[in-house]
């Protein structure tokens, strides 16, 4: 198995954050050919979400990082199902911080994609995104995970 752990500069903003390129220089660094690639977040307040994403608006060194179309309906439904005020039990940190411990549950921490040919088979619309909620924490770690047919 191939690893590696990554850094996203999430900020200090409820934000989905388009991973993919990282996931494909990862694949690509590693010499993949057949097999699956495993996403996962090591953290108790993010997910990982395969989905379309909207147009591009910012790019940095490291990631890109979207602010129209789905990823905007995406993060406005998780603030009608789990809003930011004080209903949660969990209340440390910034207001409404218990529902980004919530949220994995919806969102799982971890997403498996296909590996055909070193390239992620996804679907054509289909990015890799890291969901955060969690305005205290402003850097996530990811870790990708190679591993090879046979």
């Amino acid at each position: 198995m191939n690893t590696e752990e990554i850094s996203v500069a999430t900020g200090d903003k409820e934000a989905v954050h388009d991973i993919t390129g990282e996931c494909v220089r990862f694949l690509r660094d590693v010499g993949a050919a057949d097999g699956l690639l495993n996403v996962f977040v090591p953290h108790a307040t993010a997910g990982i979400a395969l989905m379309e994403l909207g147009p591009v608006s910012a790019v940095t060194s490291q990631e890109v990082v979207v602010a129209s179309g789905t990823d905007r309906d995406l993060l406005s439904a998780l603030s009608e199902l789990l809003p930011a005020d004080d209903r949660w039990t969990h209340a440390h940190g910034s207001r409404g911080h218990g529902r980004s411990h919530v949220m994995p549950a919806l969102i799982a921490p971890y997403a498996t994609i296909p590996v055909i040919d070193g390239k992620p088979a996804l679907g054509t619309w289909q990015s890799v995104a890291l969901v955060d909620l969690n305005v205290d924490i402003a850097v996530r770690k990811v870790r990708l995970s190679f591993i090879a047919e046979g």
